[in-house]
């Protein structure tokens, strides 16, 4: 027992720093090195030794770069260029004049950043860093929080990938599914009928829309926008071309890497065959280099575009930072077994009457301690489907879609989750106050779908229990606009 609570200390120690502190690099240090302490039995010399090996096994394992992890830090010292670059040679200013014209309120502002997470659903940490970068300064001049935008980037990333097959979730999913001996459907059937019943994605989804629509838990201490000033025509082809050519070289390279590698002809074929850690690179590397033509022939000099890629790279060097220590102590809080100790636990205390509603709380708990809803789906989706089978094999899928919907929850508030990180560094705001922020919209969204999960497990038809999660979820979200009403009266008198 003391053994137990003793590996559970490093996350304990974490995630308190980073609420408390809010100091996320500082609370991922912490936990870091508790972690290796109590793996190496505290002894200074071999904890130093495994924290530099666990660095290195981030970039070089078994043989062969970790091309992954690689692609993803140059895609993000590349946005972070491209995003200078174009904002210190005016093409963000020149965008924002000309939509200023075509823009006429904030609640249009706030519907293009989720149209946008909707555009760049190919990937959950790149739809982070495009949407966020992209629409960090049009919305200063748009007098929208940067915590607001992180939540709208945040609440239209990872919850739309685990509804699509086709982002870079499906095929990692589904290759967990193909395991799974006794699986009523085609990996691919299974993901789109777990999709159907993913209550917390979709009801995410959804809240971030009305939050757009009518500005719900936000508010801004700029000024509002004056109608009478005075702004330019502006020019959107500095700004835009290079962002159609990020998002279709990022869809294009994607689907040509699938095609090349592929044995089958099909579009799932090519995705799951896909390499979409380069792809990603690769359409940064166009996007980014269009930028620099582009601003070049319109008499930016050399050295002032040399001036900002630097400028880039020292913006993008926190959050790179931040992210390099989040891999860490995801191996670290792999070693120390935690996760497997949890699905132990699932194993002995759930029961066919909580099935699950009690997964869905499992993998929210696991993915928010671990701050990674990919590794939840490794360890859970075969015991999930292991416990499912055991005791109802007609509860299979929707335990299965429980785990994807714990996980993405609790990733969805966890302040070491990489997504949760670079959507608030990229939107313009702390991690601490973006999590906590989006904790009152994420929290309504579970607790709706605790219900829903509930009422499946009860064997009520899937159409009652959606009505269900949607009436809880609006109740719950009016009480919350309501509660924010009330403590502004209060505090203005």
């Amino acid at each position: 027992m003391f053994g137990n609570c003793l590996v559970l200390i490093p996350l304990l120690l974490t995630l308190t720093l980073a609420l408390l502190l809010r100091r996320t690099l500082v609370a991922l240090g912490v936990g870091i090195i508790s972690g290796a302490l109590i793996l190496t039995e505290f002894s200074l010399t071999q904890s130093a030794v495994y924290m530099a090996d666990k660095a290195w096994l981030q970039f070089y394992r078994d043989g062969q770069w970790q091309a992954w992890h690689l692609n993803v830090l140059a895609a993000m010292m590349l946005l972070g260029m491209m995003t200078q670059v174009l904002a210190r040679g005016g093409a963000v200013k020149l965008f924002a004049d000309w939509l200023y014209h075509r823009i006429n309120s904030g609640r249009q502002a706030r519907i293009g950043v989720v149209l946008l997470g909707w555009v760049v659903f190919i990937d959950g940490i790149f739809s982070c860093l495009a949407v966020g970068h992209v629409c960090q300064p049009l919305s200063q001049r748009y007098k929208m929080p940067p915590e607001q935008i992180a939540y709208l980037v945040d609440s239209n990333a990872s919850p739309l990938c685990a509804l699509l097959p086709f982002s870079s979730w499906g095929p990692y999913v589904m290759a967990i599914l193909a395991g799974i001996t006794l699986l009523p459907l085609t990996p691919l059937e299974s993901f789109i009928e777990m999709a159907k019943l993913n209550f917390y994605a979709v009801t995410v989804v959804l809240l971030s829309l009305l939050v757009a629509w009518f500005g719900i838990g936000f508010t801004s201490d700029s000024a509002p926008l004056q109608s009478s000033e005075r702004v330019d025509s502006g020019n959107p082809w500095l700004l835009g071309l290079p962002m159609v050519s990020l998002l279709l070289a990022s869809i294009g390279l994607t689907l040509y890497s699938g095609a090349s590698n592929a044995q089958g002809s099909s579009l799932s074929d090519w995705i799951s065959a896909a390499d979409i850690g380069a792809a990603m690179r690769n359409a940064c590397l166009i996007a980014i280099s269009l930028a620099l033509l582009m601003l070049k022939v319109s008499g930016r000099s050399m050295w002032l575009l040399l001036a900002d890629l630097l400028s880039g790279v020292r913006s993008m060097s926190f959050a790179i930072s931040i992210l390099l220590f989040t891999w860490m102590i995801g191996a670290v809080i792999a070693d120390l077994g935690v996760a497997k100790l949890l699905a132990g636990w699932a194993e002995q205390f759930l029961s066919k009457e909580v099935l699950i509603a009690g997964t869905f709380l499992l993998c929210a708990m696991m993915a928010f301690t671990t701050g990674s809803s990919w590794g939840t789906f490794a360890i859970m989706i075969p015991i999930g489907a292991e416990v499912a089978l055991t005791l109802d094999q007609a509860l299979l899928l929707p335990a299965l879609s429980a785990v994807m919907a714990g996980s993405v929850f609790g990733d969805h508030c966890s302040p070491i989750s990489d997504t949760s990180v670079i959507s608030a560094t990229s939107s313009g705001c702390a991690p601490h106050d973006h999590v906590i922020t989006q904790l009152p919209f994420a929290i309504i969204a579970a607790l709706s779908s605790v219900l829903g999960f509930q009422l499946i497990n009860l064997d009520v038809s899937i159409f009652w229990a959606w009505l269900a999660v949607i009436i809880v979820a609006l109740t719950l979200l009016g009480a919350y606009q309501k509660f924010i009403q009330n403590e502004r009266l209060s505090l203005s008198v």
